[in-house]
C-alpha cells in the first residue's frame, strides 16, 4: 500500500526493453547517436510540430533549472506559485542555475497561480526601475503541486498576458501526462498551441527509468545552443545519451505514456472515491493521479499502522499518489483499512 510518490514505481518493461535494445554495437556520443534522431521525429509527432528543439536529463530539476537558466539572467525573477516545485523542492537550483535569478512567488488555491495575483505583478512590473528586479517567465506546473491542472484555455489566457509583458512561458511538466489524462486534451493543445514556449515534459513519475525531455517551441528555439551549453557545463550532456532517448523513444511511441498515466489517474479516482464514500473530504479536487484527504490524526495513524505508505501535505491534508504500477488491490486494502 505504498502511496508515497509515483517516483517510487519501477520503470515500465517496455522501457526497459528499450535500454536492452541500444545496448549493443557502436553509437555517436553526447546526443549524435542513431535514437536521438528516431526520438526527434516521435517527439513530433506526439506534439503535432516540427517546431522545435529538445534535450534530456535524468531529472526534472535539472530540466527545470536548465530550461529556466536560458530565459532568466542573473539580474532577473521568475513568476510562480509560492507552492511550485522550483520553489520548495529543488534547493535553489533555478536560481544557482542562472547565476542569481529570482523566484516571485505568487499565491492561488490549490498551487494554481492567482489570475488577479499575476495580473498585478506584471502591471506593477518595471524592467526600467534600477531597484526592482524585472520578470523575465512565467512557470507554470502542470499537474500543479496539489494535482490541480490548467486546461489549455487558461494556459492560453497566461501566456497572452505574459507575452504581452515581455515574458517568456514554462511550464513545469512532471506529471504532464497526468494533465492530459484528466482534461482530455491533446500534447499541442497544452503546449505550443495554448503559447507555452518552453516545457519540461516529465517521463520519470509516468513509467520511465530516469528521463525528462526539455522542449523548446517557436521564438525559444533560438536558446537551443546555450542550452546545450549549459548541460554540458552543468553535467548534464551524458556521453551513452542513448539510453536516456531509448527511455523517451519507448513512452511516447504508441502513447504508452499517455496510457500508463490513465492507469494512475484510474486508481487515483478509486481511491478518491472511496475516501468519499466513507465520508472523508478531499481537499482539493482530483484532477489526475493524486488524492489529497482531510484524515482525522487517528485515522492517519491506524492506516500507517496498516502498511500504508503517504504523505502529509501542507495545510493539513494527506497526499496519496497512484502510479503505473498501483494495483485495485492496493487500493482496495487502503479503504478496507479505514
Amino acid at each position: 500500500m505504498n502511496f508515497g510518490s509515483d517516483t517510487t514505481a519501477p520503470a515500465h518493461p517496455l522501457v526497459l526493453k528499450a535500454m536492452a535494445r541500444v545496448n549493443t554495437g557502436i553509437e555517436a556520443s553526447y546526443g549524435a547517436d542513431a535514437v536521438m534522431v528516431r526520438l526527434r521525429e516521435t517527439i513530433g509527432r506526439a506534439f503535432e510540430t516540427e517546431d522545435f528543439d529538445f534535450w534530456i536529463t535524468a531529472s526534472g530539476t535539472a530540466s527545470n533549472a536548465l530550461a529556466l537558466s536560458c530565459f532568466c539572467p542573473p539580474t532577473g525573477a521568475i513568476l510562480c506559485h509560492q507552492e511550485a516545485h522550483i520553489e520548495r523542492d529543488e534547493r535553489g537550483a533555478p536560481e544557482f542555475f542562472s547565476g542569481g535569478g529570482k523566484l516571485r512567488l505568487l499565491p492561488g488555491y490549490g498551487a494554481k497561480i492567482d489570475p488577479q495575483a499575476f495580473l498585478e505583478a506584471v502591471r506593477t512590473n518595471s524592467p526600467d526601475f534600477v531597484h526592482e528586479t524585472p520578470l523575465h517567465v512565467l512557470s507554470l506546473t502542470n499537474l500543479t503541486e496539489c494535482g490541480l491542472a490548467y486546461r489549455p484555455e487558461e494556459i492560453s489566457v497566461y501566456a497572452e498576458q505574459a507575452k504581452a509583458a515581455g515574458l517568456v512561458v514554462h511550464v513545469d511538466g512532471a506529471r504532464f501526462a497526468n494533465a492530459l489524462v484528466g482534461t482530455g486534451a491533446m500534447p499541442s493543445a497544452l503546449s505550443w498551441k495554448a503559447g507555452v514556449d518552453v516545457l519540461t515534459l516529465g517521463l520519470t513519475k509516468t513509467g520511465a527509468a530516469g528521463c525528462e525531455i526539455i522542449i523548446l517551441f517557436g521564438e525559444a528555439r533560438a536558446k537551443f545552443a546555450e542550452l546545450k551549453v549549459r548541460a554540458k557545463r552543468s553535467g548534464h550532456m551524458p556521453p551513452k545519451m542513448r539510453f536516456l532517448a531509448a527511455q523517451a523513444e519507448a513512452m511516447l511511441t504508441d502513447s504508452l505514456w499517455i496510457r500508463l498515466a490513465g492507469q494512475a489517474n484510474l486508481k487515483a479516482r478509486r481511491l478518491a472515491e472511496g475516501f468519499e464514500a466513507r465520508g472523508y473530504k478531499l481537499a482539493y479536487p482530483r484532477e489526475g493521479n493524486e488524492v489529497f484527504v482531510m484524515l482525522p490524526p487517528d485515522v492517519s495513524e491506524r492506516l500507517k499502522r496498516a502498511g500504508a505508505v503517504f504523505y502529509a501535505w501542507p495545510g493539513g491534508s494527506s497526499r496519496f499518489v497512484c502510479s503505473w504500477a498501483s494495483s485495485d488491490e492496493e487500493a482496495d486494502a487502503l479503504l478496507a483499512a479505514l
